[in-house]
């Protein structure tokens, strides 16, 4: 490629100068190609060591002019071929031009300016996103591409020097890490190492330490293990390395490749050896800390954050921490954990001002809210640009979200009609009544009762008034709150400190307990930003019957069903239009068990609305994964329980390990929050507590509860004893402080033992949490997810190959060993198709509603690269269009995909298929659908005439006409349900098709088929006698079909026309052989085909007689043969010789025999009389060594690419 001219002092150092004229000299790198001794090895190590350029461009054309010493490199290339082109358009267009110049200097002028002028010109052509890259960054990623054989689709994010460890030596080189793959490279003295490894294989990724391996990083896969060590900066690398693993885990789970975001600002300056990617991931790294930090929405966006001091009216003191602002918070967290916390809206904001400076309060800013309520934040570094940041966000917020005033009108900058905002409840369509007007609460309006109170007011409204001591517990709570919203503020704007933790752990007043949810799950926010957008999403879903909203009808009567709140249609109906309208919202996670327990709670202290934004908080933010159709998130959770029981309580895990408990329990206890295995007046204060501090608090007191059974645990003997002794416990955990009458637990009913066991206060269990495993913090929580979360997919992944094994094993004559390693290989495909690009879309290829076997699928393209690596047909270039005709056949709904299932019974009838079976495969890939009307025109009007043919229009005619006769009686006649069933159970039975079912074949299918037959043997090492054999069988067939349509016609002759009394002759369309053979018996073997085929017609070609012709009749082997009474022009190839051609006249007029046909029977008889046939259609084939061979391409891909001209032309040899 052409490159910005750069200054060369010392031109011959390393290099070899191959071209020179008195301009430019063409070098070539020293230890490139053939020849270089122990010097090329030295050179090609120390590019590998220090990342030259060269070892990705080892051809450069240096410029210079008279005897000056300096040159200019303006052209390098990974390829002679690229090269030798530059330097032909150099002597082309310049060497002219600059012979005309008297001075040196103006021939460097130009040269660079025309140079400068050619890359200005390319420039204009690429991406915007590659003109951010570095010229340092762009050049690793071409050398990336080249050295591992990536397509252009592949990124490169970025690239570091490391040592890999092969067995117990350490080679230097580089590691590259791309979206998809992690590559590594190096070269020392003639030692070539190349890995490439998928991040989807990757199970295990860990940075760690030993005497062995010093500061290293592990990457395991299903296996092997790789170590990578000696980093400049092992942090940095493994965070990257992390967040490229989970996007891979993401891309299994959800089936959706990586899309990079396109509206990231552009840097100010281009970083070096810093991409673009690299500041994506960067980017959504830092947001996705800020949003679980304050529990923000998914698609709230981190603007930038700035050290700064925040004025505390209730302290009375400046505390130090970090100012955060997004496209729609301002957020504040203290240096010192849980100090103060502070979220604002911009919504909420009325004036943003700067205050006066002073020494004591420096840099001041000052941002009041709609309650009156005023922060001051100082030490600010950069003031001005901070409050313009806040100012555009704030006249970016929609209209409607403002009160009566705008803020920027208040705080004096001038204000312009905001953008246009489409709220998310936009995207839903409008419901209509019968007339089209909107139909207003056709299912949920605000005048229902549960649309403005929760469950449990509204069934305790009418109780009398209790002025016991639990009472009056529940007032002094109540009051607590009130003097701590005076202190410390109320809503969304409200001080979180650690007095605001203490008064969650002593447990929320129930009559604030929906209000303060709301604002620590942060669901307040998405409620306040859209609404009306519930209503609308109830009314869109109600009307739905889908699997999700009969597994919620099966469920409503099962959640809480001791409660008296859902022992009623009320809240039966409020739960069914939560449920519902959220599994319309989010079809991904649809509904799952569970959801219908934890919501019917939600429901008992929030009106509906509220209940189902705290549903959206939970399944999308603070459960992630949870309600997935596999759990994912809660098998997370139970791994990392279990690493926390090894570290906190080891001699428990132990022997939990071996009565495999902690699995078992573990999983109903975090899908439900302990809401099924606890009393319900104890669980809601864990609610409380989880909301507020998160899934820590579920571990803690997981951990607290068996610490609390450890000794009686330790004496179990097996899994019941535990379970019992574990149910019995926390079915007696107890609430003393509530003032709600008892709810009875339905589980502690059932295992309560004659002498009951002692009651546990909740209040002393989650102390007791606190105090002994308090220390767990959500960083190290989030850090031990990732571990488990590539273990716990990988693991479902290798669930749903057995399944998928299991399930086709009886179908298939594959092996278990096979089907597994085929599984792999069409898997790749379609994951490949997610992030190389794909005719259609991941999801249209994924439905994880359909079983595991029919869920990944693949397109044509994929298709034909699996049938060329592990198919036994090959017929060289032919085997493109047998590969299509395959697809076609096997993709029974027509939707351009296949899944796993169909590809396996293609596969199986070419390898363990009988001759039968395989002929049949065959003869169908002749027939349409799999021929398609392109490559045979007459396809369609021979199956409409075999049709016609075999009347089944009159059979069923002659069946009414049966019926019709057989008298009104039998019209009358009531069948019973017997008959029906029988009828039933007969359309059910799948019908086993023999080979008196395949259609005939017409004139132009049989040509295709020898075409087939020809170039399946044109690489076999018996391919003379199987040419001959296929002479013979096409001569036999062709007389068969004259035969056959003699009796077709019922004997009756055709009238001939006098004028032209010579017969079209008739030969198959016979492509080209692949490769010449220089004894010719290719040739004659070909020749023996047209022969047979043109004596089977009832008249033998006119003579020829001149030189030409006879010249062109002893190469007629090297062109394909067609009668002109057989093909149309336009199916005519370019290099095809017609035979019996009388003239021009009767080429144009040639058409098909329309009655010439034969059956399947008649093939395969003709086929069974050759031996050579038989024993190749017989023969099994061996898909294991195609399997290797197909795992292997990639690897000689690479080689090959990476490989120089001169190693190319020895391998050739």
């Amino acid at each position: 490629m052409w490159i910005t001219p750069e200054e060369v002092l010392l031109a011959n150092a390393l290099w070899v100068s191959e071209r020179a004229n008195p301009f430019f000299i063409l070098q070539r790198r020293k230890g490139h190609g053939k020849g270089g001794g122990i010097t090329g090895l030295l050179v090609g190590t120390m590019d590998v060591v220090l990342d030259s350029s060269a070892r990705v461009a080892p051809y450069r054309i240096l410029h210079q002019t008279g005897d000056s010493q300096i040159f200019w490199s303006i052209a390098c290339g990974s390829s002679r071929k690229e090269i030798t082109e530059h330097w032909e358009w150099l002597e082309t267009n310049l060497l002219q031009t600059l012979s005309i110049f008297d001075n040196d200097e103006d021939i460097t002028t130009f040269v660079k300016g025309k140079i400068s002028g050619i890359i200005a010109e390319e420039n204009k052509s690429k991406a915007a996103q590659e003109d951010e890259d570095s010229g340092k960054f762009r050049e690793a990623e071409q050398k990336m591409r080249k050295l591992f054989g990536m397509p252009g689709e592949e990124k490169l994010v970025n690239y570091y020097s490391c040592s890999y460890w092969k067995g117990r030596v350490p080679r230097q080189g580089w590691v590259y890490l791309s979206v998809n793959h992690l590559c590594f490279y190096s070269f020392l003295l003639g030692k070539e190492v190349t890995l490439v490894v998928q991040w989807t294989e990757v199970t295990r990724l860990e940075k760690n330490a030993t005497l062995v391996f010093p500061e290293s990083v592990r990457v395991s896969t299903r296996h092997t293990e790789h170590y990578f060590s000696m980093f400049l900066n092992i942090n940095d690398t493994f965070k990257l390395m992390e967040q490229l693993a989970t996007i891979a885990m993401r891309q299994l789970l959800d089936n959706e490749g990586f899309a990079a975001d396109r509206t990231l600002p552009k840097a100010c300056k281009t970083l070096k050896n810093v991409s673009a990617l690299k500041r994506d991931l960067d980017a959504r790294a830092k947001n996705e800390r800020y949003r679980a930090l304050f529990r923000l929405t998914p698609d709230e966006r981190l603007d930038g954050h700035t050290d700064c001091t925040l004025w505390t009216p209730f302290a009375k003191m400046h505390i130090v921490g970090q100012l955060f602002v997004s496209n729609n918070y301002i957020c504040f967290c203290s240096r010192e954990e849980d100090l103060c916390q502070l979220i604002i809206p911009l919504r909420e904001v009325s004036i943003v001002e700067k205050a006066d400076s002073s020494s004591v309060l420096p840099c001041p800013v000052s941002i009041s809210t709609k309650n009156k309520m005023t922060f001051l934040f100082a030490n600010l570094k950069d003031r001005d640009f901070l409050v313009q940041r806040i100012s555009d966000f704030l006249q970016r917020t929609p209209d409607k979200l403002w009160g009566d005033s705008h803020p920027l009108a208040l705080s004096g900058y001038s204000v312009s009609p905001s953008p246009t905002t489409t709220p998310l409840s936009s995207s839903l369509p409008t419901p209509t009544g019968a007339g089209g007007e909107p139909s207003q609460g056709r299912h949920y309006s605000p005048s229902l009762p549960t649309a403005t109170q929760g469950l449990l007011r509204i069934y305790q409204k009418d109780d009398p008034e209790d002025h016991g001591p639990k009472a009056t517990k529940e007032k002094m709570k109540e009051e607590s709150w009130n003097i701590h919203f005076f202190e410390f503020g109320r809503g969304v704007c409200m001080y979180r400190t650690s007095k605001t933790r203490e008064l969650v752990l002593n447990g929320i007043p129930e009559s604030l307990r929906g209000e303060l949810w709301l604002l620590f799950s942060g669901a307040q926010n998405e409620m306040a930003t859209h609404p009306g957008y519930y209503a609308e999403l109830v009314e869109q879903a109600m009307g739905r019957c889908t699997l999700a909203t009969e597994e919620i009808e099966r469920d409503l009567h099962r959640s809480m069903p001791e409660h008296h709140a859902f022992q009623n249609e009320m809240g039966i109906a409020a739960l069914r239009r939560v449920l519902t309208a959220y599994a319309c919202r989010n079809p991904g996670i649809g509904y799952c068990q569970a959801m219908n327990i934890v919501t019917s709670v939600l429901l008992l202290y929030c009106t509906e609305e509220e209940a189902f934004w705290l549903l959206v908080a939970l399944c999308e933010r603070m459960l992630p994964d949870y309600y997935n159709t596999r759990v994912v998130g809660a098998l997370v959770d139970q791994g990392v329980f279990e690493e926390l029981t090894r570290e906190c309580l080891p001699l428990l895990y132990e022997h939990m390990q071996e009565l495999g408990v902690i699995s078992t329990i573990s999983l109903s206890w975090f899908l439900t929050l302990f809401l099924s295995v606890m009393p319900f007046d104890s669980a809601v204060l864990l609610v409380d507590c989880f909301f507020y501090e998160g899934i820590k608090v579920i571990f803690q007191v997981a951990l607290a509860v068996l610490h609390a059974n450890m000794d009686t645990l330790l004496g179990c003997t097996d899994e019941g004893e535990a379970m019992t002794i574990l149910g019995r416990y926390l079915d007696n955990v107890v609430n003393k402080q509530t003032v709600s009458p008892p709810i009875p637990h339905l589980h502690a009913l059932l295992t309560s033992g004659d002498e009951p066991p002692p009651e546990i206060d909740v209040f002393q269990l989650i102390k007791s949490s606190y105090d002994k495993f308090g220390s767990l913090r959500a960083d190290v929580i989030e850090q031990m997810r990732f571990k488990q979360r590539l273990k716990v997919i990988q693991s479902l992944e290798d669930t749903a190959k057995r399944s998928v094994v299991r399930a086709i094993m009886t179908d298939s004559a594959f092996s278990i060993e096979e089907l597994e390693e085929l599984y792999v290989l069409f898997k790749a495909k379609h994951i490949m198709s997610c992030y190389w690009g794909a005719s259609c879309t991941a999801a249209e290829r994924h439905d994880p509603s359909l079983p595991y076997l029919e869920q990944y699928r693949i397109d044509l393209e994929q298709f034909c690269q699996l049938f060329g690596a592990l198919g036994t047909w090959l017929c060289g270039t032919h085997t493109v269009t047998l590969a299509a005709r395959h697809f076609r056949l096997l993709d029974s709904n027509k939707d351009g995909l296949i899944n796993f299932k169909e590809f396996v019974t293609g596969l199986s009838g070419m390898y363990h298929g009988d001759m039968t079976e395989k002929l049949k495969l065959l003869y169908k890939l002749h027939l349409p659908p799999a021929l398609c009307p392109e490559e045979a025109e007459s396809a369609l009007e021979a199956a409409q005439f075999f049709t016609d043919d075999d009347s089944p229009q009159g059979e069923e005619m002659n069946e009414a006409g049966e019926a019709s006769g057989s008298g009104d009686a039998e019209k009358k006649e009531v069948k019973d349900y017997k008959y029906y069933l029988r009828m039933w159970a007969k359309e059910k039975e799948p019908k086993i098709e023999t080979i008196k079912d395949l259609p005939r074949m017409n004139q132009e299918q049989f040509i295709e088929l020898c075409k087939t037959l020809y170039n399946m043997f044109s690489e076999d090492p018996l391919e003379q006698e199987l040419y001959h054999a296929i002479a013979t069988v096409a001569s036999l067939l062709l007389r068969i079909g004259e035969v056959g349509k003699k009796f077709t016609n019922n004997g009756a002759k055709k009238p001939t026309d006098t004028t032209n009394t010579q017969a079209p002759t008739l030969a198959a369309e016979l492509p080209q052989p692949e490769k010449e053979e220089s004894n010719g018996e290719s040739s004659s073997g070909q020749s023996l085909v047209c022969k047979a085929l043109a004596e089977a017609q009832l008249e033998t070609p006119p003579q020829q007689t001149s030189d030409e012709e006879v010249k062109d009749d002893t190469s007629v082997s090297s062109y394909s043969m067609v009668s002109t009474g057989s093909l149309q022009c336009e199916d005519i190839a370019d290099d095809t010789v017609l035979i019996g051609c009388a003239g021009d006249q009767q080429r144009r007029g040639s058409t098909l025999d329309g009655d010439w046909s034969i059956t399947f029977e008649q093939v395969l008889a003709s086929m069974l009389t050759e031996p050579p046939l038989v024993d190749y259609f017989e023969k099994k084939g061996d898909i294991q060594a195609r399997m290797a061979t197909c795992k292997m391409q990639r690897g000689v891909e690479r080689q090959v690419s990476s490989s120089s001209d001169h190693e190319l032309a020895q391998l050739s040899t």
